[in-house]
């Protein structure tokens, strides 16, 4: 419950204090009873206290994602991304928040090497920004990983099939699971994350029918992404479910043409200041009379 009163006057990125409790991780893991899920899952990313207070409403699960890398700061892929761009802007999404779990990306390098040095980006993360929970990319090698988190009070969603983190390795961005080999290996990681006690499963970019069958073989939700409709809930990027770029991947469906619509507020922006039009009287001050 809010215990306080803030003046949102004073900002524009200040959310009103609501009477609500957040969407708790227990609660999520809840949805999914005798492997069926009612209600799906509405996951989407955030980065901004701005973008939070927009998506909060809808969604159940805003995700931190280290897709920041390529969506904020222009780099070319998420491996660049540090621990301290992901507790400020985790921070920024729980200031815009107050309905949704956030749950923030561990970035590349910051939990691979050990459970300890895995548990203290985790805790940084979390002691920071306030958010529920972490994501951490990988399968049966980060089983260890996701049990010694969980028995020391960190959720964990893990993430399975096309792994972004790892595309040096991958060699791309293509799905996975074509072949046979490759779809045992990431059902046998889905098993290995589920029984080591992560809460979810993010299932991104693999074949329609191996989503199904990870879906169906694990006893927490599985969110899809490039995935399959038949899995717990979903998630995208935000920034290309609104159409903030002109290219998509082929998973996405794009809901909005918010590039369209920025680029021409510009546009029109640029030619009222060009011809002297703006500002106008409504947008200056003048002594009362």
């Amino acid at each position: 419950m809010s215990t306080y009163t803030i003046d949102t006057a004073t900002s524009r990125a200040t959310p009103t204090p609501a009477p609500m409790r957040r969407l708790t991780i227990p609660a999520l893991r809840a949805r999914k009873h005798d492997g069926a899920t009612a209600e799906p899952i509405v996951m989407l990313t955030a980065y901004t206290a701005r973008q939070a207070q927009l998506l909060d409403p809808h969604c159940d699960v805003l995700l931190v994602g280290d897709s920041l890398g390529q969506v904020i700061y222009g780099l070319p892929s998420t491996i660049p991304v540090t621990l301290d761009m992901m507790a400020a802007h985790g921070a920024a999404v729980m200031r815009g928040s107050y309905h949704s779990a956030v749950i923030i990306d561990m970035p590349f390098g910051s939990y691979e090497a050990s459970p300890a040095q895995a548990f203290e980006s985790a805790a940084r993360l979390l002691k920071e920004s306030g958010a529920a929970g972490v994501k951490l990319e990988g399968g049966q090698a980060m089983a260890e990983t996701i049990a010694f988190l969980g028995a020391r009070g960190i959720p964990v969603c893990a993430h399975v099939g096309l792994t972004p983190q790892a595309v040096n390795a991958l060699g791309g961005y293509g799905a996975r699971g074509r072949d046979d080999a490759e779809a045992a290996k990431i059902l046998a990681d889905a098993r290995a994350v589920a029984d080591a006690g992560c809460f979810a499963i993010v299932v991104e970019g693999v074949m329609e029918n191996l989503a199904d069958a990870i879906t169906a073989a694990v006893p927490c939700p599985v969110i899809g992404i490039g995935a399959s409709a038949a899995c717990d809930g979903q998630v995208l990027v935000t920034e290309d479910m609104i159409g903030m770029f002109e290219r998509t991947p082929r998973f996405v469906k794009r809901y909005a043409d918010a590039a369209g619509l920025v680029s021409a507020a510009a546009a029109a922006y640029a030619a009222e200041v060009r011809s002297r039009a703006f500002p106008g009287e409504e947008q200056v001050y003048r002594p009362k009379k």
